[in-house]
């Protein structure tokens, strides 16, 4: 997978945080094994679409005041409770040619026939899995096909998953990843309701005539 470039700016420790995000500058620090920690800050907009496109599980190629920096992968991006802006990212550095641990999220593509001719419900049971891989071995996310469930007893498991060359899946090769169940819960669940709402009119009722009746003594 190609890298993508991204330009940031040497951040001194007189910067605060908050007058950054003002000025619509995100604060960022990178740090990893054997380099030393820097702070950075960098254009929100710039940083916004190329996280957008990018994600966790994409090379980046630092460029620190114009000069070529180290290889990152975004680590972690911490968001304002209320406004729901980035406010702060750490990046995590990344050698080419050591294999990294990672999440790598799942697309499910196709047409499951339980669903199609069965009315079943569809359920995802993971959005991700975690891999291990060389970087310029990531992928964006891992297509799951879901045509193979044709009934309500089959199952999409790990060791199901088609992964591209060199990346290696940690989860349990059983681990389930999709499942199609019947409607019955949803069917079960409106008589019931039915059956509460009515016994709550017919004690409202009788309440209410029991009232009439002591009126009437």
């Amino acid at each position: 997978m190609d890298a993508t470039i991204l330009e940031v700016q040497s951040r001194n420790a007189e910067e605060k945080a908050k007058d950054l995000l003002a000025e619509d500058f995100i604060p960022a620090e990178f740090s990893g094994k054997g380099v030393d920690n820097m702070s950075f800050k960098m254009d929100y907009q710039t940083f916004r679409r190329i996280f957008n496109k990018a994600g966790n599980n994409t090379v980046i190629d630092l460029v620190i005041d114009g000069k070529k920096g180290p290889n990152v992968l975004v680590g972690e991006v911490q968001y304002h409770p209320v406004s729901g802006n980035m406010i702060h990212v750490d990046f995590r550095n990344v050698k080419m040619d050591e294999e990294i641990t990672t999440n790598i999220p799942l697309t499910f593509v196709g047409t499951a026939p339980a669903v199609k001719n069965l009315s079943g419900i569809f359920m995802s049971k993971m959005d991700e899995v975690e891999v291990k891989c060389l970087p310029n071995a990531l992928v964006h996310s891992i297509e799951v096909s879901i045509d193979s469930l044709e009934d309500f007893h089959s199952f999409v498991r790990v060791k199901d998953l088609v992964v591209p060359p060199g990346i290696a899946i940690l989860n349990e090769p059983e681990d389930l990843v999709a499942v199609v169940v019947e409607p019955r819960a949803e069917e079960e669940a409106a008589p019931v309701a039915a059956t509460v709402e009515g016994e709550a009119a017919a004690t409202a009722e009788g309440a209410s005539a029991e009232g009439e009746e002591k009126e009437e003594k």
